[in-house]
């Protein structure tokens, strides 16, 4: 079998381009970050990274695709309160640091701009709703929760009332706040 020419790809390359392109666009949101700006943060030139994507978008898709691969554990305590409080925390915490906030203002600015993030975010957020539909589930069998839930609304909530403070730069709720949210929540969904 012949070699191709040239050296070797490093394999840690692409991780380290689309780990660069991911924090500069956190930083700086898609159009102030540029492909040069990427290149030097991950000690690669240019050309190397328009050998692996053709254009400034095609990387923006990778980077946020490394963004919404992260899992949050849901908890299965054995009631719909604590559990609730559990996720509730576990978000409010995530969206009121600095990396959080950024996260989320760019997801949104991104799905907007193109349609391959809002499917990646859109695929990110069924697979967390996912987990959250079979929290809602298990206390609907425990008899804590209406049988009659809509439940996607019940998950959904939440994660409108975040975008809606982050669109208009109000706010976010707080991690003190974790246990009137969940209070506003189970007043809708008890039995």
């Amino acid at each position: 079998m012949r070699r191709g020419r040239g050296r070797p790809r490093d394999p840690e390359t692409d991780g380290r381009i689309t780990s660069a392109a991911a924090e500069l666009m956190l930083q700086r949101g898609f159009d102030r970050t540029t492909v040069d700006d990427v290149a030097a943060l991950a000690g690669v030139g240019k050309a190397t990274v328009y050998r692996r994507w053709p254009s400034k978008e095609d990387l923006a898709v990778a980077a946020m695709e490394t963004l919404y691969t992260a899992e949050i554990p849901e908890p299965d305590t054995g009631s719909i309160k604590t559990d609730l409080a559990a996720v509730y925390r576990s978000v409010l915490e995530f969206v009121n640091t600095p990396e959080g906030a950024a996260f989320l203002r760019t997801s949104i600015a991104e799905s907007v701009r193109d349609e391959r993030i809002a499917e990646l975010y859109r695929g990110a957020t069924e697979r967390r709703e996912a987990q959250s539909r079979a929290t809602f589930e298990r206390a609907i069998e425990r008899g804590e929760v209406r049988a009659d839930l809509d439940i996607d609304s019940a998950i959904q909530w939440l994660g409108g009332l975040l975008a809606n403070r982050a669109i208009t730069h109000r706010p976010m709720p707080t991690v003190d706040d974790a246990d009137t949210l969940v209070q506003l929540t189970l007043r809708g969904v008890l039995a």
